[in-house]
């Protein structure tokens, strides 16, 4: 396989080769080199608020699919846990709901709420039984305020990735924060979801490929910050309207901002806006093939249609249409790579040196 290289000066480097978002080979390794070993935004802890509660999901559902159970115990305490019985493999839980434990629908196995086994039918002869392999195994997990993340192998902790996001917006009263299901959406993209994330890494298309955003932002004053597994575009309003209003402990106090675009390696935006939150998780299913959940957290409703956080979903078809023009035109026989713009896509180039970092370790 190849081995990817971005230079780390960006006045000399070249994009990733076409090859990575063509070949199966690399979107299949890239399920255990790079989404396997970083951190996941899963959902907020109210699916799991009160003990008792359990609340199974999917890892990257069609991708990385692998089946995992929240589960907040007697002394309301949360765990992550697989989903799968010790036993034989059976899935355990298949719908959201309150029990005094875990139990094994196929042969009765039982289990703690904290994933201990506990019992199980017919194996009172059954030698070395049971030991720690019989336990449920337990998955690395991290709340920011309810905002949950796991990871199966993570290469770094938690805050290696989300800290810089949970500083800068430390402000914000995220437990105000409420999920509007009628508000969020999934958006099915033809390309490659590296190629999404790119394009949302780099203001430099904005006065190209959006008049509305760009007829609200300041070009001039777009800025990228770079972290080590994460990055920062800032939106400057024109207008100096429908901006933050921020508290002077902010090191963006006095700045008209109206947009935090924060990214987390590897698929994860975290929008900031004055009315809230709108959280997009790039979920690859195929090579060519990306479903981009659209997750909405409301602070307050009655800025949602302002500034730079407004129209949304004609923003989010705009990227759509040149994301997918681009997957065509990375197929070409006569295309590899290209050149970053120094001033422009530092984001880009920022995550390209990721995915060679992780692709190659």
């Amino acid at each position: 396989m190849t081995t990817f290289f971005i230079d780390p000066d960006i006045t000399k480097a070249e994009t990733l080769s076409s090859e990575f978002y063509t070949d199966d080979k690399y979107f299949e390794s890239s399920k255990e080199k790079i989404f396997s070993r970083s951190w996941q935004y899963v959902c907020d802890s109210d699916n799991a608020a009160i003990p008792g509660q359990l609340y199974p999901f999917t890892l990257l559902e069609n991708f990385l699919n692998e089946p995992l159970l929240l589960s907040r115990n007697k002394s309301d305490r949360l765990h992550c846990l697989s989903n799968v019985c010790t036993h034989r493999g059976n899935i355990l839980i298949e719908g959201s709901c309150n029990e005094k434990n875990i139990r094994c629908r196929y042969h009765g196995r039982r289990f703690d709420l904290d994933g201990k086994f506990v019992s199980m039918p017919e194996f009172d002869n059954v030698k070395n039984f049971p030991s720690k392999k019989d336990d449920l195994p337990e998955i690395p997990f991290s709340l920011w305020e309810k905002f949950l993340f796991v990871s199966l192998k993570p290469v770094a902790p938690v805050m290696n990735f989300t800290g810089d996001m949970c500083s800068r917006m430390s402000w914000m009263p995220l437990h105000e924060f409420v999920f509007e299901p009628r508000l969020s959406r999934d958006y099915l993209v033809n390309a490659n979801w590296a190629l999404y994330c790119e394009n949302y890494l780099e203001g430099f298309h904005i006065p190209y490929v959006h008049n509305s955003l760009n007829s609200v932002l300041d070009y001039s004053g777009y800025k990228t910050e770079l972290f080590r597994y994460s990055n920062l575009q800032t939106g400057i309003s024109k207008s100096g309207e429908d901006c933050f209003e921020l508290p002077d402990n902010s090191p963006d106090y006095g700045q008209n901002i109206s947009a935090y675009y924060f990214w987390i390696f590897p698929n994860m935006m975290f929008n900031f806006y004055p009315w809230g939150l709108s959280v997009n998780i790039v979920r690859p299913l195929k090579k060519d093939l990306t479903k981009v959940s659209f997750l909405t957290y409301v602070w307050k409703e009655s800025l949602m249609d302002k500034g730079a956080g407004s129209g949304l979903d004609k923003v989010e078809r705009e990227d759509e249409e040149i994301v997918e023009n681009v997957q065509k035109g990375i197929n070409s026989r006569l295309y590899d790579r290209g050149r970053y713009s120094a001033s422009r896509e530092t984001g880009t180039h920022h995550f390209h040196s990721l995915i060679a970092e992780f692709m190659n370790d």
